[in-house]
């Protein structure tokens, strides 16, 4: 990590202890501390292990896609790490950005080609992106009337963020199918918008632009190619996924409200999930505390413990990535061993 990745990260939690301070000035300590002694701390370890679980399902994914017969076996950490590589700079970097190339060094740590390691990321991303896009769609269909009706407002950023992931996974799949098209429909759309930087700058963009594409579409043919591995990977991304929405259920269940409906819970989460994707301030700070309060107000009756199960589920799904993420970055694997066996095997 660089200074402008320090500093960022400090902003971030500087922010976030900003916003609960907010949200919880006006509360009785006294009452704070009260429902946080009557925590069910049994689910709440539950929460806890339902996150780690999830970053090890994303590392199995990642594991799948990356394994090749006669190849040296990785070790877990190489893998776990890489996910929670991830998590750090996904919080720290508007709009997720920086999650994809911190993961990339992560795997030339572990002395993984830097194309095929390009080539792997951008296969667990696109089957990332559909999964998600699944997911809600589902949600959507088993709930989002309720939603709509009783938060209409919120029910405007969620069909937001329903139209930005799929226009993300159109234009992926425009790449794959309709290569030449897609080309010169990009170069026709941002040379208008490039027309007032400097000639060099808007070059630059351009052939950057273009490169992107030409690498997206190069491992697409791969990703159809390798259709068990891809298959694999699709279920695998959806158990993790299904253990990130389960958090709150758990973090509901620490906080004794047992009347709460499952499926009800999860299509909420889901929709937090979509509504934080189009906040461009690192982790969607503040619309996704808002979006908690907004859906979950009436699962949770008490102020205090809307405010500690705003706390608690955030933390869990957002901070702990970040410190576990600090950890990963300076724990880099000891390979070199495994290396060298493998080639003495070759030999």
């Amino acid at each position: 990590m660089n200074r402008k990745h320090i500093a960022a990260l400090f902003v971030m939690l500087g922010l976030g202890i900003g916003i609960f301070w907010w949200e919880a000035k006006d509360i009785n300590f006294n009452s704070l501390v009260s429902t946080f002694k009557g925590l069910n701390y049994f689910w709440l370890a539950v929460a806890f292990l339902s996150i780690l679980l999830s970053y090890g399902v994303e590392a199995m994914v990642l594991h799948t896609l990356l394994k090749r017969k006669g190849e040296r076996k990785f070790g877990w950490w190489e893998m776990y790490r890489i996910p929670l590589i991830q998590a750090l700079f996904n919080a720290i970097t508007p709009f997720s950005s920086g999650g994809q190339p911190a993961q990339l060094i992560g795997l030339m740590q572990s002395k993984i080609d830097g194309g095929r390691a390009s080539s792997v990321l951008l296969m667990k991303f696109v089957i990332y992106q559909l999964m998600v896009l699944v997911n809600f769609i589902v949600a959507m269909l088993v709930s989002f009337k309720s939603v709509a009706r009783h938060f209409s407002g919120l029910a405007t950023l969620i069909v937001f963020g329903m139209v930005i992931h799929v226009a993300t996974i159109s234009f992926l799949l425009m790449i794959m199918y309709y290569y030449d098209f897609t080309k010169k429909m990009v170069q026709i759309v941002l040379k208008p918008v490039l027309f007032f930087l400097k000639e060099e700058k808007r070059d630059k963009i351009l052939q950057s632009a273009m490169s992107s594409i030409d690498s997206f579409y190069n491992e697409s043919l791969v990703l159809k190619r390798e259709k068990k591995k891809v298959l694999k990977a699709s279920l695998l991304t959806i158990l993790q996924l299904f253990l990130y929405y389960f958090v709150v259920y758990f973090v509901l269940l620490a906080l004794n409200c047992d009347h709460v409906n499952v499926v009800d819970v999860l299509v909420m989460h889901i929709m937090i999930v979509m509504i934080v994707s189009i906040f461009p301030i690192p982790g969607g700070s503040g619309g996704a505390e808002f979006s908690f309060k907004t859906l979950f107000a009436g699962f949770i009756p008490s102020p205090s413990g809307l405010v500690l199960g705003m706390f608690l589920w955030r933390f869990i799904t957002y901070y702990l990535g970040m410190f576990l993420g600090i950890i990963a970055v300076s724990k880099k694997p000891k390979i070199e061993q495994q290396v060298a066996n493998k080639s003495m095997e070759r030999k």
